[in-house]
């Protein structure tokens, strides 16, 4: 079965809440977290990731907190699966080192991984939060 992890499940539903909501709010780990029901050590683990992967911006201080660094309908599912969990690579035969083996199955592998990251390249976080 593939699965992204649960980081990145939260990362998607924290992203979610942020983008239906005024732009230019700031948003701080801790009514995030009572908003989604997510603990604060958590959501801070994501925001984090989020904001070193390139999908938040973080502003320091009493009045800081966090915000989408471009429109919800530039951002990609692909990104952000991406700054969570590094780049999309279904099998190793699809991932930018390469596998090993020179088998039958790899040029098909990537096929099916270029399709993959074409679906999630082409569905943006406003079309996620939308529902």
């Amino acid at each position: 079965m593939l699965r992204i992890t649960k980081i990145a499940d939260y990362g998607f539903i924290l992203l979610a809440h942020m983008a239906n909501q005024d732009q230019n709010l700031l948003h701080n780990a801790k009514d995030l977290s009572a908003a989604i029901g997510i603990p604060l050590p958590t959501v801070s683990k994501v925001l984090k990731i989020l904001t070193q992967g390139g999908i938040l911006s973080s502003q320091q201080g009493s009045k800081g907190g966090y915000s989408l660094i471009r429109s919800a309908t530039e951002i990609t599912a692909a990104e952000i699966i991406e700054a969570v969990e590094g780049p999309v690579a279904l099998t190793d035969c699809s991932s930018a080192e390469g596998c090993e083996r020179a088998c039958q199955v790899s040029g098909s592998w990537q096929k099916v991984n270029d399709t993959v990251i074409g679906a999630l390249t082409s569905l943006s976080l406003a079309d996620m939060a939308a529902g």
